[in-house]
């Protein structure tokens, strides 16, 4: 596949360690759909858990701990909902998107709160030990039942530690609508 050594150069570059990239399991397609499955039910329980009084700041710093590479490297990660700081580039700061309070522009993206968090693939790429995967997801508001549709990309690589899979990208942005 072309893309793969431009796609490798970046994992390195960004400081990833080669030899576990060596060592990886190779993604498939699967693997791909059960990763946005888990970040989908992640973003959808921390709203849940903020709507009962619970610790969904702890559940936020779970979720990104578990599915974003900040331990491992620089992430890329450009959030639906940021204008004036539009990418994040430490967990702290994409914890702040997620339950707010540390930029004045983010509100809590999970907590709005979202019931369910559907996914398009509209391609998914793998190749050895990194995937990418392009498409729309759909965001239902919990309390309108309104579905929202939002444009994303991951970049997955495996976890140096543990092998799991984890974002090193994340775009999403909101469809573009033509004025008239």
């Amino acid at each position: 596949m072309a893309h793969t050594p431009l796609l490798r150069a970046f994992v390195l570059s960004a400081g990833f360690c080669a030899t576990a990239l060596a060592q990886a399991a190779p993604f498939s397609a699967d693997d791909v759909i059960a990763f946005e499955n888990q970040w989908g039910d992640g973003i959808v329980s921390i709203g849940k858990s903020w709507q009962a009084g619970g610790d969904y700041k702890g559940e936020a710093q779970r979720l990104i701990a578990q599915t974003y590479a900040y331990d491992d490297g620089k992430v890329l990660f450009k959030p639906t909902k940021a204008a004036q700081d539009q990418f994040r580039e430490t967990a702290d700061q994409a914890l702040s998107y997620f339950v707010g309070g540390g930029n004045p522009e983010d509100h809590g993206f999970a907590i709005q709160p979202w019931s369910k968090v559907r996914f398009e693939n509209h391609e998914i790429i793998t190749h050895d030990d990194m995937a990418l995967a392009m498409g729309n997801y759909y965001f239902t508001d919990a309390k309108t039942g309104k579905e929202v549709k939002v444009e994303f990309s991951f970049g997955l690589m495996h976890d140096p530690k543990d092998g799991h899979p984890e974002l090193f990208l994340h775009h999403s942005s909101l469809p573009y609508q033509p004025q008239h």
